[in-house]
């Protein structure tokens, strides 16, 4: 899964090969963020690194079984079904989930840059 526009250094892919394809993939993130997390990974602690794969993961398991949940809602309910209903209620489930993910990751950039600062100020 490789985006031309995303930068991910040879190292930082043999170090987190995992978590790359997770940031690669996350459809809550757009190509800037993307490259600000792969660029700040060989600076966050091994908490930070466990709780954005853990964001990720959940990310993603939430995606599968929302796309799981309307193709079990597709084959109940045949051809009856607004297509595009199910659509915009899908985009709005995954708006809202893209809306929590935002919160925290607002504070985590908090938290991160205080660490940034600090690791400077050490220098």
């Amino acid at each position: 899964m490789s985006d031309n526009k995303i930068i991910v250094p040879d190292e930082i892919r043999a170090k987190f090969p995992e978590l790359i394809e997770l940031i690669v993939a996350s459809e809550s993130m757009n190509d800037e963020e993307r490259q600000y997390w792969i660029n700040i990974l060989p600076v966050m602690t091994p908490e930070q690194i466990t709780n954005l794969e853990q964001i990720l993961d959940n990310e993603k398991t939430q995606l599968a079984a929302i796309d799981e949940k309307y193709k079990k809602e597709m084959e109940k309910v045949g051809g009856d079904v607004d297509i595009e209903e199910i659509g915009r209620q899908r985009r709005e489930k995954r708006e809202s989930r893209r809306s929590k993910e935002g919160d925290h990751e607002v504070g985590e950039e908090e938290k991160e840059a205080e660490i940034l600062k600090a690791i400077s100020e050490l220098g």
